[in-house]
């Protein structure tokens, strides 16, 4: 849609991307990923023909993406976007501004 959008980097060239949608776990060259960030278990996008592919190969000079909200995110594992050249890539994102929570031991008393 001509705009950047970010998205975790999950894999890149010469890794291998296998997804099992049963057991809701990424693999990356065999081995599962600890992703304490997703809110929610992935499920299998049954309603979206080009989703439903469960194994990548990712070509050198390329990056395999993931959005952390996996059930309404456009990312790698659709056919029109898959791999991304890293020539694409325009910077890396280091912290996230929003959601602002804060802890309760940093809330000043009255």
């Amino acid at each position: 849609h001509n705009r950047a959008i970010v998205k975790r980097v999950i894999a890149v060239g010469g890794q291998t991307v296998d997804i099992d949608y049963s057991a809701g776990v990424v693999y990356v060259d065999g081995q599962p990923l600890d992703e304490p960030y997703i809110r929610e278990e992935m499920y299998f996008p049954s309603w979206d023909p080009m989703m439903q592919n469960t194994h990548w190969e990712i070509p050198q000079g390329s990056i395999f993406v993931m959005g952390d909200n996996r059930n309404h995110s456009t990312d790698s594992r659709h056919v029109q976007l898959g791999p991304v050249d890293t020539g694409y890539v325009l910077g890396k994102a280091v912290f996230a501004l929003l959601p602002f929570t804060c802890p309760a031991w940093a809330i000043a008393p009255p």
